[in-house]
């Protein structure tokens, strides 16, 4: 039997670059923009997954209502290394980065959704993730070049926004990578 031994915090690190590297190296051309996302563990989770996957930003848009006491919790304090924008209007924002050529992929099961590995991910590229119960607005569909959806083999019809949102955001990262 094959014995497993934990790393270290300093075996972790080995590889890692120093906080002016980490904070001054380029990230990768990809944006998460959380359309009324609400939920501060939610949001906590992925400005997590935007850390560990080195992304150019996040994009929380909505009326926020988060706690501050569980959305540092929930990010473990990741939040100082990632770039954080905030906005009333998830179409203004959206259109902003159209206009900067980004290609818009929403995150989200309907009508002529394509499974998310079907998709080559072009750079740079942004992908919308939307609220817990309503999901990614109407408005932002339209804004997007596809909607994609994580194909369910189970009895569940979804999976949690931030779950969903790991995914496909590790797919698309490893596209983007390869490029």
């Amino acid at each position: 039997m094959n014995s497993a031994i934990q790393l270290s915090k300093e075996d972790l690190r080995k590889n890692k670059p120093t906080r002016d590297e980490y904070l001054n190296q380029p990230k990768l051309p990809l944006i998460l923009v959380l359309d009324n996302v609400t939920n501060s563990y939610n949001v906590g989770a992925f400005i997590r997954l935007a850390d560990a996957f080195a992304i150019e930003k996040i994009i929380v848009c909505g009326a926020l209502t988060i706690s501050d006491k569980k959305l540092k919790k929930a990010s473990r304090n990741e939040a100082k290394w990632v770039c954080i924008e905030y906005s009333d209007s998830t179409t203004t924002s959206l259109q902003t980065l159209l206009d900067k050529d980004y290609t818009v992929f929403s995150v989200e099961l309907c009508h002529g959704s394509i499974d998310y590995k079907e998709i080559v991910y072009p750079s740079p590229c942004v992908l919308v993730l939307g609220n817990e119960r309503k999901g990614v607005s109407e408005a932002a569909l339209k804004l997007s070049h596809h909607q994609i959806h994580i194909p369910m083999f189970g009895m569940g019809n979804s999976l949690n926004v931030s779950t969903a949102g790991a995914i496909v955001l590790s797919e698309c990262a490893s596209q983007i990578r390869k490029q």
